[in-house]
């Protein structure tokens, strides 16, 4: 099987209003871009394509939805958001040396000069450790990234892996016109041609009770891995750095249609919000997590004025 899907990771960011990598309650982008960010200066624009995070979103809070989506309002970076980048950035290097040279102590080596690309290339996350001067806190947090990536040779063997595909940007267009996109951690085929999709995540294993939200995303990746290459991923893969757990579920096809009826309903709905302006706030525990609360009614705030036309209920397009 070739895979020659477009790996261009920083546009896909930048076309999905910041779509990162970051994990755990309330976590989106690390940063949605500075005051440059706001829907005001650069000019708000309707939802195009939609992602897991996104997705996510809006089934969360239809409002948060709004924030980061169409408003595009700066988000503070948070540390745990901007660890599971590292993590993330140290894994997919990692698979550059050869096999035999895949061990914890070259990962765990790789960590600082990660680190270092990562503030070069996003001077903001500087702000993350500015009330520390004497870097005992940076410290703390660094070696904590070097546990889990550690941590991640407990769960799998490197020497014996060989990925198609590592941070891969992948899109495709349904029938009904809907555009899906994301980022995959890791794509590995067999010999025999088939398919596995690999998660890492840098907190803990859910519930079993939870176990079904946490794959919808493995889920809505193999829909798109479907729908471009005909063929059903064979295993879906979460391996949880935080708790050591590793998650698979191997999916079928009236799984992913499951899935696919699912998003047009989701993406019905947002259609229908940015066309009415009736984002609605979803109080939950998450809340607690959100950087927008002095923008939710929930809390006394007042969104910003809304960026897009509004349509009358019950009028035509066009």
């Amino acid at each position: 099987m070739v895979w020659g899907m477009d790996s261009s990771i920083d546009e896909a960011v930048a076309s999905d209003a910041g779509d990162g990598a970051g994990s755990g309650p309330g976590a989106g982008p690390a940063v949605s871009g500075g005051p440059q960010g706001a829907a005001g200066e650069r000019g708000a624009l309707a939802p195009v394509s939609l992602s897991p995070s996104r997705a996510s979103d809006f089934m969360q809070c239809p409002l948060l939805y709004r924030f980061r989506v169409i408003d595009r309002l700066p988000e503070k970076p948070s540390e745990a958001a901007t660890r599971g980048t590292l993590v993330h950035a140290v894994l997919e290097r990692l698979f550059d040396a050869p096999a035999g040279e895949r061990t914890a102590p070259r990962a765990k080596a790789l960590v600082p000069g990660q680190w270092d690309r990562l503030r070069q290339s996003r001077p903001e996350l500087t702000e993350l450790f500015a009330d520390d001067p004497e870097g005992e806190r940076l410290a703390g947090w660094l070696a904590e990234a070097e546990r889990l990536v550690e941590r991640w040779f407990t769960l799998e063997d490197p020497t014996r892996l060989e990925p198609a595909e590592r941070e891969l940007f992948v899109e495709t267009e349904l029938d009904s016109g809907l555009r899906l996109r994301g980022i995959i951690d890791r794509v590995d085929v067999a010999p025999t041609g088939e398919v596995r999709i690999v998660d890492y995540k840098t907190g803990k294993a859910p519930r079993p009770e939870y176990a079904e939200g946490a794959l919808f995303q493995m889920k809505f990746y193999a829909l798109v891995v479907w729908r471009l290459k005909g063929v059903v991923p064979r295993r879906l893969q979460l391996v949880y750095l935080g708790s050591g757990d590793v998650l698979t579920y191997d999916p079928v096809p009236a799984d992913l249609e499951r899935v696919e009826r699912r998003l047009h309903a989701l993406w019905e709905a947002i259609r229908q919000a940015t066309e009415s302006g009736d984002w609605r706030p979803r109080p939950t525990k998450l809340c607690g997590w959100c950087d927008h609360r002095a923008h939710c009614p929930e809390f006394g705030g007042t969104p910003p004025p809304y960026p897009l036309p509004v349509r009358a209920p019950g009028s035509r397009a066009g």
